[in-house]
């Protein structure tokens, strides 16, 4: 059984120790909390350990009566594997961390790349990251870019791939930051950093990628382009995508106009309304003029939650990736 401890439950951290709970190779040993907050209480009526992120506030949490068995070391003595959920940036600090604890970690796609040997999208490059001692799972764009990119360089070869992101300004509960009124270009510069974080995946892999900010909290969507090297009929990449458990193919006659629609149907067949699959829609699948087009949507808050499970197999030794993704998929239910 894998001990695996959530440093960090957050947005991300609370949904990856809910799939981990799920899984009958892994157990969840414990989760951090910078603070005494609803997520705090949350996390010990689900049933999990609770420890202080920061142990100079170990008392916050007493005044607030909330029960905490120790510190973020004391977590670390129980773990094989931690899963960094802290915010971006935090993560090269936490690593010295767990490398004096000797355990092995998975970070977050906030993190820069160097922060581990591996960038990983577990059905791009598992094999990658078998054995390794920190993982980067990579970010939600990242994530929904890379599974697409691979699943078309399966049926054709492809030259180069263009993309832009509409980004969701901030994540629903991030009151800090937003809502913005405007349409920003995030970066005006281009390209932006997404391609260049594909790369980290799939090297070989010619992207070039632009983006925009703009004023919503439920999801990104993708507008893809895809230089093709041969033929391809749109039909074989829709029985491929219906096929792949992590790809979701929609349909706008089917009511999927806009993604507060594809929320919307979520909420009522999810927990939380957590989508993890690639959201495509179907009736935007076009080969015109020897290139590929089509539109996705990624759910942020969801879509790197079974790449940390497989991560996490990953990191133990467990070899088979294939085995790794169907089970992961199977205890989600995808």
């Amino acid at each position: 059984m894998i001990k695996v401890g959530i440093n960090g439950y957050g947005t991300i951290g609370k949904r990856v120790a809910d799939a981990v709970s799920l899984q009958d190779d892994m157990e969840v040993a414990g989760v951090t909390k910078t603070k005494p907050d609803f997520e705090a209480e949350n996390a010990i009526k689900k049933g999990y350990r609770l420890y202080s992120a920061i142990s100079e506030r170990l008392e916050v949490f007493e005044e607030k009566g909330l029960k905490v068995e120790g510190t973020l070391g004391e977590l670390l003595e129980r773990c094989d594997v931690v899963v960094d959920c802290s915010p971006g940036g935090y993560g090269a600090k936490n690593k010295e961390i767990y490398e004096r604890y000797g355990v092995k970690a998975v970070f977050q796609g906030g993190e820069k790349k160097n922060i581990a040997p591996v960038s990983f999208v577990a059905s791009c490059n598992y094999e990658k990251a078998v054995g390794a001692d920190f993982i980067r799972v990579v970010s939600c764009n990242t994530t929904g870019m890379s599974r697409l990119i691979r699943i078309v360089t399966s049926l054709v070869d492809i030259g180069r791939v263009r993309a832009t992101v509409v980004r969701r300004a901030v994540d629903p509960k991030d009151d800090r930051k937003g809502p913005i009124n405007a349409i920003t270009p995030n970066p005006v510069s281009l390209p932006s950093h997404h391609g260049v974080d594909v790369q980290s995946v799939m090297p070989d892999v010619d992207i070039v990628t632009t983006a925009v900010k703009v004023p919503t909290t439920l999801m990104h969507l993708h507008s893809m382009n895809f230089d093709l090297k041969g033929d391809m009929r749109e039909q074989d990449l829709i029985e491929v995508l219906r096929n792949d458990a992590r790809m979701m193919l929609i349909h706008s006659e089917d009511g999927f106009t806009s993604t507060a629609r594809i929320i919307e149907y979520a909420r009522e067949v999810r927990d939380r309304g957590d989508i993890w699959e690639n959201c495509v829609w179907e009736d935007s699948i076009s080969v015109y003029g020897g290139e590929l087009y089509l539109f996705q949507a990624i759910h942020q808050e969801a879509i790197v939650v079974p790449e940390n499970v497989d991560a996490i197999r990953a990191l133990m030794g467990f070899e088979d990736g294939d085995a790794s993704i169907e089970k992961t998929n199977r205890t989600l239910g995808l």
